[in-house]
Protein backbone atom coordinates (compact mmCIF):
# COMPACT_ATOMS: atom_id res chain seq x y z
CA UNK A 1 0.00 0.00 0.00
CA UNK A 2 1.38 3.94 -1.22
CA UNK A 3 0.15 6.19 1.21
CA UNK A 4 1.68 9.81 0.46
CA UNK A 5 1.55 12.69 2.92
CA UNK A 6 1.05 16.50 1.87
CA UNK A 7 2.07 18.82 4.27
CA UNK A 8 3.88 21.94 2.96
CA UNK A 9 6.56 21.94 5.32
CA UNK A 10 9.01 19.02 6.66
CA UNK A 11 10.18 20.12 9.81
CA UNK A 12 9.45 23.87 10.30
CA UNK A 13 6.36 24.00 12.90
CA UNK A 14 4.28 21.37 15.03
CA UNK A 15 2.54 20.10 12.34
CA UNK A 16 5.04 19.05 10.28
CA UNK A 17 7.33 17.84 12.66
CA UNK A 18 4.08 15.33 13.45
CA UNK A 19 3.93 14.95 9.74
CA UNK A 20 6.80 13.69 9.81
CA UNK A 21 7.27 11.80 12.64
CA UNK A 22 4.17 9.65 11.38
CA UNK A 23 6.04 9.36 7.66
CA UNK A 24 9.11 8.00 9.82
CA UNK A 25 7.01 5.64 12.20
CA UNK A 26 5.22 4.20 9.01
CA UNK A 27 8.67 3.57 7.32
CA UNK A 28 9.62 1.14 10.24
CA UNK A 29 6.72 -1.34 10.19
CA UNK A 30 7.14 -4.62 8.91
CA UNK A 31 4.11 -6.50 8.45
CA UNK A 32 3.69 -10.00 7.09
CA UNK A 33 0.70 -9.57 4.89
CA UNK A 34 1.10 -6.00 3.43
CA UNK A 35 3.76 -3.49 3.29
CA UNK A 36 3.70 -0.05 3.66
CA UNK A 37 5.43 2.57 1.58
CA UNK A 38 5.44 6.13 3.10
CA UNK A 39 5.99 9.28 0.72
CA UNK A 40 6.02 12.92 1.86
CA UNK A 41 5.20 15.18 -0.40
CA UNK A 42 6.45 18.64 0.76
CA UNK A 43 6.26 22.53 -0.88
CA UNK A 44 9.64 24.07 0.70
CA UNK A 45 12.47 22.86 2.20
CA UNK A 46 14.59 24.77 4.47
CA UNK A 47 17.82 25.57 3.98
CA UNK A 48 19.22 22.43 6.06
CA UNK A 49 16.86 20.06 4.52
CA UNK A 50 18.16 20.86 1.17
CA UNK A 51 21.71 19.44 1.94
CA UNK A 52 20.01 16.59 4.43
CA UNK A 53 17.77 14.48 2.04
CA UNK A 54 15.58 12.19 4.21
CA UNK A 55 14.45 9.14 2.98
CA UNK A 56 11.07 9.16 1.20
CA UNK A 57 10.57 12.96 1.13
CA UNK A 58 10.11 14.94 -2.09
CA UNK A 59 10.19 18.43 -2.64
CA UNK A 60 7.82 20.09 -4.69
CA UNK A 61 10.03 23.01 -4.69
CA UNK A 62 13.34 20.55 -5.75
CA UNK A 63 14.91 23.80 -8.01
CA UNK A 64 15.93 27.63 -7.65
CA UNK A 65 12.65 28.15 -10.45
CA UNK A 66 9.73 26.09 -8.07
CA UNK A 67 11.01 27.43 -5.15
CA UNK A 68 10.71 30.99 -6.45
CA UNK A 69 7.44 29.78 -7.70
CA UNK A 70 6.26 28.75 -4.23
CA UNK A 71 7.43 31.65 -2.75
CA UNK A 72 5.33 33.61 -5.37
CA UNK A 73 2.31 31.65 -3.95
CA UNK A 74 2.98 32.13 -0.55
CA UNK A 75 3.51 36.14 -1.09
CA UNK A 76 0.11 36.29 -3.21
CA UNK A 77 -1.73 34.85 -0.16
CA UNK A 78 -0.71 37.55 2.14
CA UNK A 79 -0.95 40.05 -0.75
CA UNK A 80 -4.49 38.57 -1.12
CA UNK A 81 -5.45 38.77 2.68
CA UNK A 82 -3.41 42.40 3.62
CA UNK A 83 -6.62 44.23 2.92
CA UNK A 84 -8.95 42.46 4.92
CA UNK A 85 -6.76 41.80 8.09
CA UNK A 86 -7.52 43.41 11.14
CA UNK A 87 -3.82 44.44 12.28
CA UNK A 88 -0.68 42.64 11.91
CA UNK A 89 -0.87 40.49 14.84
CA UNK A 90 -3.58 38.11 12.65
CA UNK A 91 -1.53 38.54 9.43
CA UNK A 92 -0.53 34.74 9.19
CA UNK A 93 -3.49 33.20 12.25
CA UNK A 94 -5.87 33.37 8.75
CA UNK A 95 -5.46 31.89 5.65
CA UNK A 96 -7.79 32.70 2.34
CA UNK A 97 -6.33 29.09 0.24
CA UNK A 98 -6.58 31.69 -2.68
CA UNK A 99 -3.16 30.08 -4.13
CA UNK A 100 -1.75 26.68 -4.55
CA UNK A 101 -0.22 24.17 -6.57
CA UNK A 102 -1.55 21.77 -8.83
CA UNK A 103 -0.20 18.51 -7.46
CA UNK A 104 -2.44 15.75 -9.69
CA UNK A 105 0.12 15.30 -12.13
CA UNK A 106 2.72 14.65 -9.32
CA UNK A 107 3.78 10.90 -9.34
CA UNK A 108 3.84 10.79 -6.02
CA UNK A 109 0.14 11.81 -6.36
CA UNK A 110 -0.51 9.32 -9.37
CA UNK A 111 0.86 6.16 -7.59
CA UNK A 112 -0.57 7.03 -4.38
CA UNK A 113 -3.57 4.30 -2.97
CA UNK A 114 -4.02 6.74 -0.09
CA UNK A 115 -3.73 10.44 0.27
CA UNK A 116 -3.05 11.96 3.56
CA UNK A 117 -3.20 15.41 3.62
CA UNK A 118 -1.78 17.65 6.64
CA UNK A 119 -0.69 21.26 7.14
CA UNK A 120 -1.60 22.13 3.37
CA UNK A 121 -1.60 26.13 3.90
CA UNK A 122 0.20 28.96 2.87
CA UNK A 123 0.26 28.64 -0.84
CA UNK A 124 0.75 24.66 -0.88
CA UNK A 125 -2.84 23.85 -2.18
CA UNK A 126 -5.78 26.05 -2.55
CA UNK A 127 -9.48 25.58 -2.20
CA UNK A 128 -9.63 24.47 -5.72
CA UNK A 129 -6.42 22.42 -5.40
CA UNK A 130 -8.26 20.05 -2.53
CA UNK A 131 -11.01 20.16 -5.33
CA UNK A 132 -8.95 18.37 -7.67
CA UNK A 133 -7.09 15.96 -5.43
CA UNK A 134 -10.84 15.36 -4.19
CA UNK A 135 -12.00 14.35 -7.51
CA UNK A 136 -9.53 11.63 -8.09
CA UNK A 137 -11.66 9.51 -5.90
CA UNK A 138 -8.72 8.16 -4.33
CA UNK A 139 -9.13 7.47 -0.03
CA UNK A 140 -8.61 10.63 1.56
CA UNK A 141 -7.21 11.11 5.39
CA UNK A 142 -6.92 14.64 6.72
CA UNK A 143 -5.05 15.08 10.05
CA UNK A 144 -6.21 18.23 11.55
CA UNK A 145 -3.66 20.13 13.09
CA UNK A 146 -6.37 23.26 13.97
CA UNK A 147 -9.60 24.30 13.28
CA UNK A 148 -9.03 25.81 9.50
CA UNK A 149 -10.74 23.02 7.90
CA UNK A 150 -13.68 23.76 9.21
CA UNK A 151 -13.41 27.58 9.49
CA UNK A 152 -13.72 30.61 7.30
CA UNK A 153 -10.51 31.13 6.94
CA UNK A 154 -8.75 31.26 10.75
CA UNK A 155 -6.73 28.42 12.26
CA UNK A 156 -7.92 28.83 15.66
CA UNK A 157 -11.16 30.43 16.38
CA UNK A 158 -10.04 32.02 19.60
CA UNK A 159 -13.68 31.73 21.73
CA UNK A 160 -15.20 32.89 18.08
CA UNK A 161 -18.10 30.22 17.18
CA UNK A 162 -19.13 31.47 14.06
CA UNK A 163 -18.24 27.82 12.45
CA UNK A 164 -21.18 26.25 14.37
CA UNK A 165 -23.47 27.52 11.98
CA UNK A 166 -21.88 29.85 9.38
CA UNK A 167 -18.78 31.95 9.44
CA UNK A 168 -19.43 35.92 9.31
CA UNK A 169 -18.55 39.10 10.87
CA UNK A 170 -15.07 37.41 11.36
CA UNK A 171 -12.96 39.14 14.08
CA UNK A 172 -10.22 39.10 12.53
CA UNK A 173 -10.74 41.13 10.00
CA UNK A 174 -10.69 44.78 9.72
CA UNK A 175 -14.34 44.90 8.16
CA UNK A 176 -16.54 42.44 9.55
CA UNK A 177 -19.75 41.99 7.92
CA UNK A 178 -22.17 39.61 6.73
CA UNK A 179 -20.59 38.78 3.55
CA UNK A 180 -16.85 39.36 4.57
CA UNK A 181 -14.01 37.60 3.31
CA UNK A 182 -14.42 34.20 6.25
CA UNK A 183 -18.34 34.37 4.55
CA UNK A 184 -16.95 33.96 0.87
CA UNK A 185 -14.24 30.96 2.27
CA UNK A 186 -16.79 29.27 4.26
CA UNK A 187 -18.90 28.98 1.42
CA UNK A 188 -16.43 28.08 -0.81
CA UNK A 189 -15.50 24.76 2.09
CA UNK A 190 -19.28 24.14 1.75
CA UNK A 191 -19.34 23.78 -2.47
CA UNK A 192 -15.57 22.04 -1.31
CA UNK A 193 -16.90 19.07 1.23
CA UNK A 194 -20.28 18.79 -0.53
CA UNK A 195 -19.90 15.45 -2.78
CA UNK A 196 -16.29 14.91 -0.66
CA UNK A 197 -15.16 11.40 0.72
CA UNK A 198 -12.95 12.39 3.45
CA UNK A 199 -11.61 10.91 6.88
CA UNK A 200 -10.65 12.86 9.21
CA UNK A 201 -8.04 11.91 12.16
CA UNK A 202 -7.83 14.86 14.46
CA UNK A 203 -4.85 14.26 17.02
CA UNK A 204 -7.15 14.89 20.04
CA UNK A 205 -10.99 14.77 21.15
CA UNK A 206 -11.31 18.18 21.53
CA UNK A 207 -10.31 19.18 17.95
CA UNK A 208 -12.56 16.12 16.74
CA UNK A 209 -15.50 17.28 19.17
CA UNK A 210 -14.94 21.49 17.47
CA UNK A 211 -15.16 19.87 14.13
CA UNK A 212 -18.13 17.34 14.66
CA UNK A 213 -19.62 20.23 16.25
CA UNK A 214 -19.00 22.40 13.17
CA UNK A 215 -21.61 23.16 9.88
CA UNK A 216 -19.03 21.85 7.66
CA UNK A 217 -17.63 18.49 8.89
CA UNK A 218 -20.07 17.02 11.24
CA UNK A 219 -21.41 14.57 8.76
CA UNK A 220 -17.79 13.50 7.91
CA UNK A 221 -16.57 10.20 9.66
CA UNK A 222 -13.20 10.76 12.64
CA UNK A 223 -11.05 8.53 13.91
CA UNK A 224 -9.12 10.41 16.81
CA UNK A 225 -5.22 9.22 16.36
CA UNK A 226 -2.62 10.72 18.66
CA UNK A 227 0.94 12.35 17.14
CA UNK A 228 3.61 9.62 17.52
CA UNK A 229 7.08 9.92 18.51
CA UNK A 230 10.45 8.24 18.61
CA UNK A 231 10.80 7.23 22.06
CA UNK A 232 14.71 5.88 20.93
CA UNK A 233 15.22 9.76 20.51
CA UNK A 234 13.38 11.30 23.25
CA UNK A 235 14.25 9.35 26.38
CA UNK A 236 15.74 10.22 29.47
CA UNK A 237 19.10 10.91 30.26
CA UNK A 238 21.48 11.49 33.07
CA UNK A 239 20.59 15.23 34.19
CA UNK A 240 24.81 15.70 34.25
CA UNK A 241 24.82 14.79 30.67
CA UNK A 242 22.10 17.10 29.72
CA UNK A 243 23.53 20.13 30.96
CA UNK A 244 26.98 19.35 29.71
CA UNK A 245 25.68 18.89 25.93
CA UNK A 246 23.72 22.87 26.57
CA UNK A 247 26.48 24.13 28.35
CA UNK A 248 24.41 24.91 31.70
CA UNK A 249 26.44 24.28 35.07
CA UNK A 250 25.58 21.23 37.08
CA UNK A 251 25.88 23.27 40.17
CA UNK A 252 25.18 26.53 41.72
CA UNK A 253 28.36 28.44 42.45
CA UNK A 254 27.54 29.72 45.30
CA UNK A 255 25.11 26.60 47.08
CA UNK A 256 26.69 24.19 45.32
CA UNK A 257 23.92 22.52 45.12
CA UNK A 258 22.03 21.62 41.71
CA UNK A 259 20.03 23.96 40.76
CA UNK A 260 15.73 23.85 39.86
CA UNK A 261 15.02 24.33 36.57
CA UNK A 262 11.61 25.37 34.88
CA UNK A 263 11.52 25.00 30.77
CA UNK A 264 9.38 26.83 28.36
CA UNK A 265 9.52 27.07 24.82
CA UNK A 266 8.02 27.24 21.12
CA UNK A 267 8.72 28.25 17.80
CA UNK A 268 7.71 31.62 18.77
CA UNK A 269 7.98 31.81 22.42
CA UNK A 270 6.15 35.57 22.41
CA UNK A 271 3.17 34.49 20.76
CA UNK A 272 0.47 35.55 22.55
CA UNK A 273 -1.67 31.85 21.87
CA UNK A 274 1.64 30.22 23.90
CA UNK A 275 0.56 31.64 26.92
CA UNK A 276 3.77 33.68 28.06
CA UNK A 277 2.36 36.66 29.76
CA UNK A 278 0.42 34.13 31.70
CA UNK A 279 3.67 32.56 32.24
CA UNK A 280 5.75 35.51 33.73
CA UNK A 281 2.79 36.37 35.91
CA UNK A 282 3.00 32.75 37.28
CA UNK A 283 6.44 32.71 38.20
CA UNK A 284 5.89 37.07 39.74
CA UNK A 285 3.31 34.75 42.34
CA UNK A 286 5.88 31.84 42.52
CA UNK A 287 8.48 33.72 43.58
CA UNK A 288 6.55 35.86 46.14
CA UNK A 289 4.95 32.99 47.98
CA UNK A 290 7.02 30.87 48.00
CA UNK A 291 10.77 32.77 48.82
CA UNK A 292 12.46 29.46 49.55
CA UNK A 293 12.42 28.03 45.80
CA UNK A 294 14.67 30.03 43.35
CA UNK A 295 14.51 27.91 40.08
CA UNK A 296 16.34 28.65 36.86
CA UNK A 297 14.68 29.52 33.91
CA UNK A 298 15.61 27.76 30.26
CA UNK A 299 13.76 29.48 27.24
CA UNK A 300 14.22 28.24 24.21
CA UNK A 301 12.58 29.58 20.42
CA UNK A 302 12.70 32.83 18.89
CA UNK A 303 10.95 35.74 21.47
CA UNK A 304 12.33 39.64 22.61
CA UNK A 305 14.88 39.14 25.37
CA UNK A 306 14.17 42.40 26.96
CA UNK A 307 10.71 40.66 27.93
CA UNK A 308 13.06 38.07 29.81
CA UNK A 309 14.24 40.73 31.76
CA UNK A 310 10.99 41.02 33.68
CA UNK A 311 10.73 37.34 34.89
CA UNK A 312 12.55 37.44 38.57
CA UNK A 313 14.71 34.41 38.00
CA UNK A 314 17.62 33.79 36.11
CA UNK A 315 17.38 33.30 32.47
CA UNK A 316 19.12 30.84 30.14
CA UNK A 317 17.85 31.50 26.53
CA UNK A 318 19.06 28.52 24.44
CA UNK A 319 17.83 30.18 21.14
CA UNK A 320 15.85 28.46 18.27
CA UNK A 321 16.82 24.80 18.86
CA UNK A 322 17.09 22.94 15.54
CA UNK A 323 19.11 19.77 16.68
CA UNK A 324 17.12 17.01 18.17
CA UNK A 325 19.87 15.99 20.48
CA UNK A 326 20.25 19.55 21.83
CA UNK A 327 15.91 19.82 22.40
CA UNK A 328 16.03 16.33 23.93
CA UNK A 329 18.95 17.55 26.63
CA UNK A 330 16.85 20.60 27.28
CA UNK A 331 14.20 18.46 28.30
CA UNK A 332 16.20 16.47 30.76
CA UNK A 333 17.78 18.89 31.44
CA UNK A 334 14.67 20.66 33.42
CA UNK A 335 12.40 19.90 36.70
CA UNK A 336 9.54 20.50 34.63
CA UNK A 337 8.13 21.65 30.95
CA UNK A 338 5.70 24.70 30.98
CA UNK A 339 2.93 24.84 28.79
CA UNK A 340 0.72 27.15 29.31
CA UNK A 341 -1.00 27.48 26.10
CA UNK A 342 -4.98 29.29 26.06
CA UNK A 343 -5.49 27.72 23.07
CA UNK A 344 -4.02 24.23 21.45
CA UNK A 345 -4.32 21.17 19.79
CA UNK A 346 -2.07 18.16 20.97
CA UNK A 347 1.34 20.59 21.68
CA UNK A 348 4.45 18.44 20.53
CA UNK A 349 6.35 20.31 23.47
CA UNK A 350 3.97 17.79 26.00
CA UNK A 351 4.27 14.68 24.01
CA UNK A 352 8.45 15.22 23.59
CA UNK A 353 9.31 15.98 27.44
CA UNK A 354 6.38 13.23 28.87
CA UNK A 355 9.14 10.71 26.73
CA UNK A 356 11.76 12.03 28.21
CA UNK A 357 10.38 11.57 31.54
CA UNK A 358 9.91 15.30 32.40
CA UNK A 359 6.43 16.31 34.23
CA UNK A 360 4.60 19.15 32.43
CA UNK A 361 2.41 22.23 34.19
CA UNK A 362 0.25 23.62 31.68
CA UNK A 363 -3.60 24.66 30.98
CA UNK A 364 -6.74 22.61 31.08
CA UNK A 365 -7.87 23.74 26.92
CA UNK A 366 -7.56 21.58 23.59
CA UNK A 367 -5.73 18.54 24.06
CA UNK A 368 -3.17 19.17 26.76
CA UNK A 369 -5.93 17.49 29.48
CA UNK A 370 -5.86 14.45 27.12
CA UNK A 371 -1.66 14.36 27.99
CA UNK A 372 -1.35 15.46 31.34
CA UNK A 373 -2.62 13.09 34.27
CA UNK A 374 -2.83 15.93 36.90
CA UNK A 375 -1.09 15.31 39.88
CA UNK A 376 0.64 11.79 38.05
CA UNK A 377 2.68 13.47 35.37
CA UNK A 378 1.64 17.43 35.35
CA UNK A 379 -0.19 19.70 36.69
CA UNK A 380 -3.19 21.00 35.36
CA UNK A 381 -4.61 24.75 36.09
CA UNK A 382 -7.74 26.04 34.71
CA UNK A 383 -6.96 28.21 31.82
CA UNK A 384 -5.60 31.83 32.00
CA UNK A 385 -5.17 31.23 35.94
CA UNK A 386 -1.33 32.64 36.38
CA UNK A 387 -2.13 31.61 40.02
CA UNK A 388 -3.16 28.23 39.38
CA UNK A 389 0.01 28.31 37.19
CA UNK A 390 2.01 28.86 40.58
CA UNK A 391 0.79 26.61 42.34
CA UNK A 392 1.57 23.79 39.56
CA UNK A 393 5.03 24.58 39.69
CA UNK A 394 5.34 24.40 42.78
CA UNK A 395 4.35 21.14 42.95
CA UNK A 396 6.36 20.31 40.57
CA UNK A 397 9.38 21.59 42.49
CA UNK A 398 8.34 20.41 45.66
CA UNK A 399 7.34 16.72 45.55
CA UNK A 400 8.19 14.58 47.48
CA UNK A 401 8.82 12.14 45.08
CA UNK A 402 10.23 13.63 41.41
CA UNK A 403 11.57 10.46 40.46
CA UNK A 404 7.49 9.10 40.37
CA UNK A 405 6.64 11.78 38.28
CA UNK A 406 9.21 11.24 35.99
CA UNK A 407 8.30 7.22 35.57
CA UNK A 408 5.05 8.57 35.21
CA UNK A 409 5.63 11.05 32.63
CA UNK A 410 7.77 8.54 30.48
CA UNK A 411 5.19 5.39 31.14
CA UNK A 412 2.38 7.76 29.68
CA UNK A 413 4.32 8.43 26.88
CA UNK A 414 5.35 4.47 25.88
CA UNK A 415 1.27 4.12 26.43
CA UNK A 416 -0.23 6.85 24.28
CA UNK A 417 2.41 8.13 21.46
CA UNK A 418 4.86 5.19 20.87
CA UNK A 419 5.66 5.03 16.92
CA UNK A 420 4.22 1.71 16.72
CA UNK A 421 1.13 2.36 18.30
CA UNK A 422 0.45 5.59 16.63
CA UNK A 423 1.49 3.67 13.27
CA UNK A 424 -0.67 0.28 13.49
CA UNK A 425 -4.12 2.50 14.49
CA UNK A 426 -3.33 4.57 11.12
CA UNK A 427 -2.57 1.42 9.18
CA UNK A 428 -5.65 0.02 10.46
CA UNK A 429 -7.72 2.89 9.31
CA UNK A 430 -5.73 2.88 5.47
CA UNK A 431 -6.67 -0.52 5.39
CA UNK A 432 -10.28 0.28 6.31
CA UNK A 433 -10.96 3.19 3.70
CA UNK A 434 -9.11 0.64 1.02
CA UNK A 435 -11.64 -2.18 1.21
CA UNK A 436 -14.57 0.13 1.46
CA UNK A 437 -13.08 1.78 -1.83
CA UNK A 438 -12.98 -1.83 -3.26
CA UNK A 439 -16.28 -2.57 -1.96
CA UNK A 440 -18.05 0.56 -3.82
Amino acid sequence: MRVTHLSNYHLFGGAAVAANRLHRALQKQVWTTHSIESTMLVGVPNRLEKHRPAPGVLYLANNFLAEQTAFGRFVAERLYFLPHERDPSVRFQFSPAKFGANLNFHPAIQQADVLHLHWINFGFLSIEGLRSLFALQKPIVWTLHDQWAFTGGCHYSRGCDHFLSHCRNCPYLKKPDEHDLSDKIFEQKKALFQNAHVHFTPPSHWLASEAQRSALLRTFPFTVIPYAIDQMAFRPMERTEANAQLNLPDTDQLTAVRPARLLFGSANVTDVRKGFRQFAEALALLNQQYPELAPEIILFGKGRSYLFNELPYTIRHLGLLTAEDDIVAAYNAADAMVVPSLEDNLPNTVIEALACGTPVVGFRTGGIPEMIDHGQNGYLADVGSAQQLADGLAFILTHPSPQELRQNARQSAEARFSEDVVARQHIDLYDKLMSERMNE
